[in-house]
């Protein structure tokens, strides 16, 4: 069963409120290909190893998390850029791209399924003044170590994360903010949180857990960000019955 461009874009913009999100980049469809879709590949970035396949694959659509066009990059479309949109347009693939609307969906969105993975319940935005909070806060049913947590990161993830240690026996409350959200800290560090869970880590990160006593666990940008894109990609299944195949693009960041 084959599904409209259009209806596609509709649905997923709807579902993931993507008019209510500023962002750095178009969320929605970011380039236009044949107009029925039936064949969906999924991943994390659109890079030119999963566009390939895509078209090995026949697919009609791209569902990615990191699409094109941010802001402040270069506009002319020269060397790897081009080379990846002239794929797309040769081939007639559509790319769609949800950046932070994915990373904030209450259920399919990176923080809620990587929350889900360790078993934290998230109960409100890290950002008390605004509704679609990146960062959200959640607890443990009951108290863990950080070498808990950092098993934990371990066996879902299957990579090892970096833990700063930020001098507490145990972690009940924990703040989630997948990808490069690692300037959160400050702010969940003066609510209180016991840990921070992020993709990435900056030098002046390192500082501030240990001085503000909030353990850190660097668990990679892409291992992070995988999940969300594939429940979003179950989600077209079964809705509109889509061939759906997420692949994925080792990325050791």
């Amino acid at each position: 069963m084959a599904v409209s461009a259009t209806k596609l874009e509709g649905a997923l913009n709807q579902l993931l409120s993507a008019h209510k999100i500023k962002d750095y980049c178009p969320n929605g469809l970011q380039i236009e290909g044949k107009p029925q879709i039936q064949k969906v590949i999924t991943g994390v970035t659109a890079c030119q190893e999963l566009i390939d396949i895509a078209i090995a694959k026949q697919a009609d659509a791209i569902l990615v998390h990191h699409g094109y066009f941010w802001k402040g990059e270069p506009e002319p479309l020269k060397g790897m850029k081009r080379a990846r949109i002239a794929a797309l347009l040769q081939h007639d693939i559509n790319l769609f791209a949800y950046h932070l609307p994915l990373d904030v969906h209450p259920e399919l969105g990176n923080n809620a399924q990587l929350a889900k993975l360790l078993g934290v319940t998230l109960r409100r935005g890290l950002e008390p003044w605004d509704p679609m909070s990146v960062a959200q806060v959640g607890k443990f049913d009951e108290p863990i170590s950080p070498q808990q947590l950092t098993q934990r990161l371990q066996q879902a993830l299957q990579r090892d994360p970096l833990w700063i240690d930020g001098n507490k026996e145990t972690i009940r409350s924990v703040a989630i903010c997948t990808g490069g959200g690692q300037s959160y800290i400050d702010l969940a560090a003066s609510q209180g949180v016991d840990a921070f869970i992020s993709g990435e880590i900056s030098e002046r990160t390192v500082y501030t857990a240990r001085e503000m006593n909030i353990h850190y666990f660097s668990a990679g940008h892409h291992a992070t960000e995988r999940y969300g894109v594939q429940a979003l990609g179950e989600w077209l299944a079964q809705q509109y019955a889509l061939d759906v195949e997420y692949v994925e693009i080792d990325n050791p960041v």
